[in-house]
């Protein structure tokens, strides 16, 4: 079973949030089919702690105006890897180190990407 139509808006709109803050690498993953506990995983990174943390209060700020609020916050302290919790979604937000070291994408390979386009990138389109 796919996920869910609203775990796919959620991520979608936790995804924009994450590249208005100039995330990199965003990542949407339907892990419906090999996890009972939630429907997608967005993964992102940032260079330094600072941009973690702004990350991750867009993404909680926009997906609360959605209506959603995160069951579980956890590792903001540290800024290394923070992992919002909204059931149907889990965003982890990584410090460039930790997202090469332990690679989420590769570990969850199987699953299919869910395609995100952002909004506010600039068009290839040559005039």
């Amino acid at each position: 079973m796919a996920a869910t139509e609203n775990a796919r808006r959620l991520a979608l709109i936790a995804a924009q949030a994450a590249a208005d803050k100039k995330a990199t690498d965003v990542v949407l993953l339907d892990v419906s089919e090999q996890l009972v506990i939630t429907d997608c995983f967005l993964i992102a990174s940032a260079p330094n702690e600072r941009q973690v943390e702004a990350i991750v209060d867009a993404i909680e700020e926009k997906v609360r105006e959605a209506g959603t609020k995160p069951v579980r916050r956890e590792g903001a302290r540290e800024g290394r890897w923070v992992l919002l919790d909204f059931v149907d979604l889990v965003v982890h937000v990584q410090h460039a180190e930790e997202r090469s070291f332990y690679q989420l994408e590769k570990l969850w390979k199987d699953c299919p990407r869910i395609e995100f386009v952002d909004q506010n990138a600039p068009s290839d389109a040559a005039e």
